[in-house]
This record gives structure tokens, sequence and C-alpha cells, in this order.
């Protein structure tokens, strides 16, 4: 009777832990893989707003015409053997909740912890133009392309990138690099921030924009902006109008460098801090 019950325990303890584990973030070692595809559309009213919430992996989003969002989304799996992958596969959770101003896609968490196992969701967003965009992230890169409405953008293990952007933008990251292009500079403030890692700020030439940049541990290069009228300055604190003012833009990081610079001639974004400037 004793060894019955032993046996049974057993095989009691295994599913527990797989089937209510979160992310083993040590994908690399896991070969066996399995991955499930899908696309969905939704109607959106001009000016509504779009929303994802993910917890491993990174968000695409990028700006089109119309009215339609496409989502696609890959989720995938990781185990020590394919059979344990395709076994995970379906505890993926994705949630979805639509109106007609208001569509909202995010990937449910697994409580505990994952041995041998490890998954992420991989999202690719085609959103209107000028809608709200609201997209958080655990461990992953957030990218924003040709995006005209308010922006914001938040990820803890990973970095922003961000690049033909014209509307007001807020973009935080804990551990990673905020790059950010901005095609042109309207009424909506800009706030890019950063624990551990630099801020890149690219912009055109004609911004009319009020500058402030503050760093802890590292320094702050606004050199090539030759139309800036500094009226605050040290190696931490940077403040100044650029072509006589307007924009409030707003650029911290506690460990890393500051870096904003023309758009004409500068290169891509996704450049990174040099190193004189962490």
């Amino acid at each position: 009777m004793a060894r019955r019950v032993s046996r049974r325990v057993g095989v009691l303890l295994l599913p527990v832990a797989v089937a209510f584990g979160a992310c083993d973030m040590s994908l690399g070692n896991l070969t066996g893989r399995a991955t499930e595809e899908w696309t969905h559309t939704y109607p959106l009213t001009t000016g509504g707003e779009v929303r994802i919430v993910n917890t491993n992996g990174k968000i695409d989003v990028e700006g089109i015409d119309g009215t339609t969002v496409e989502v696609r989304a890959e989720r995938i799996a990781k185990g020590a053997t394919e059979a344990a992958a395709r076994e995970l596969l379906p505890r993926i959770k994705i949630t979805e909740d639509v109106k007609p101003d208001r569509v909202s896609i995010e990937t449910e968490r697994m409580g505990g912890i994952l041995i041998g196992a490890g998954f992420e969701v991989r999202y690719h967003v085609r959103a209107p133009r000028n809608a709200v965009v609201n997209v958080t992230n655990t461990n992953g890169l957030v990218t924003l392309v040709s995006l005209g409405g308010t922006v914001m953008a938040h990820t803890t293990n990973g970095g922003v990138t961000g690049k033909g952007l014209t509307g007001g933008l807020e973009a935080r990251s804990t551990n990673g690099m905020v790059s950010i292009d901005l095609a042109s500079v309207g009424a909506g403030s800009i706030s890019l921030g950063t624990t551990n890692g630099g801020v890149l700020l690219t912009l055109p030439d004609s911004a009319k924009a009020d500058l402030s940049a503050s760093c802890t541990n590292g320094g702050i290069n606004v050199s090539a902006l030759d139309k800036l009228e500094i009226s605050e300055q040290s190696r931490r604190h940077v403040e100044g109008r650029l072509n006589g003012g307007g924009t409030p833009i707003s650029l911290e990081t506690t460990n890393g460098g500051i870096r904003v610079r023309p758009r004409e001639g500068a290169g891509t974004a996704a450049d990174r801090v040099d190193d004189k400037d962490r």
C-alpha cells in the first residue's frame, strides 16, 4: 500500500510544476520547440487605442493607413524535448478585450516556476497611423515605426526603439536603451527614460522644443544641435530652447549617456550612444 501511494504522489507533482510555471529565461539550452501563429484583424474608430501587454518576447508596432488593426502573434514554447514543448504550447494564453474604440491584447502570466521549459510570444502589429498606442513588455524589445498618435511604450528587460514618429511619446525601459527617431515634433510632449542604458534622440533640425536632459552616471551630448540655446548646463543636467522653444522634451537616465542630434545626416535611430556619452 505504501509503495502505491508513493507512486501516485510522484505522478502528481510534475504536472503541477509545469502547469503553473512561469518562463525559464535560459531558453537557449532548450532544444525542443513548438510554435503556433494566429492573425486577427479588428476595426478601430478614429483616435481609438491599441493596447498590447506581453511577458516574454518582442512587440513590433507599425503605423499604416486605414482603420483596421492587424495583429499577428507567434506563440513559442521550448522544452527539453519537442514533446514537452508541444505540451506547454496550449498553456500560453492570449486574451482579447475588443471594443469599437479599443483593442486590448494581453499574454496571460503563468504562476510558479517552470523547470526545463520556457515560452515567449512575439507580437507584430499594424495599427492605424494616428491610433493611441499603449504597449507594455517585461522581457523583450519594443519597436515602433511610423506612428503619429500618442504612444506609451514601457519595457523592463529590453530596449525601446522608434523610427519616423510624429506624435506625443512616453518611452521607458529599466534595463535597456531607448533610441527614438522623430520625423516631426508636434504639440504632444516627449518623455524618454531608462535606468540602466543610454538615451538617443534624433529629431528634425527645425524642431521647436524645450529640452531638459538629466543623468546620474554618464554624460550628456547635445553639441550637434546648432540651434539650441542653452540656459543651464552641467555634466549631469542640460536645459535649453531649440529654435526658440516649444514642445516639452524630457530625457532621463541613471546609468548611461544621453545624446541628442539632428535628423539630417544623422543615421538611424538604432545607432548606439557613443562611449564618451556613457
